[in-house]
């Protein structure tokens, strides 16, 4: 079994930042894939960006330009850089990790002054 957990959510002005971490854990042999998805009041949920071990990217036109992806290989740890915050951005973020796939339980980010 793998658990992920979340930390760094929070509230933030508008135009500010966050760090997002997520810790992988448990039978952990190769993890292809680790990403950031999140969902809104009344939304569904929506891939933020993703990562591969070997460092490509991919993120949502919403975001591209202001949020950053990284990961830790050797820490099993995915990171989400978050800069110039909107209220849109207002969301439970959670991670996920495959394989095998396993989702968090997400942190709650609020944008709002």
């Amino acid at each position: 079994q793998v658990q992920v957990v979340e930390s760094g959510g929070g509230l933030v002005q508008p135009g500010g930042s966050l760090r997002l971490s997520c810790a992988a854990s448990g039978k952990i042999f190769a993890s292809h894939l680790m990403g950031w998805y999140r969902q809104g009041p009344g939304r569904q949920r929506d891939l933020v960006a993703r990562i591969t071990s070997t460092g490509s990217t991919n993120y949502a036109d919403s975001v591209k330009g202001r949020f950053t992806i990284s990961r830790d290989n050797a820490k099993n740890t995915v990171y989400l850089q978050m800069n110039s915050l909107k209220p849109e951005d207002t969301a439970v973020y959670i991670c996920y990790y495959s394989p095998p796939e396993c989702w968090g339980q997400g942190t709650q980010v609020t944008v709002s002054s």
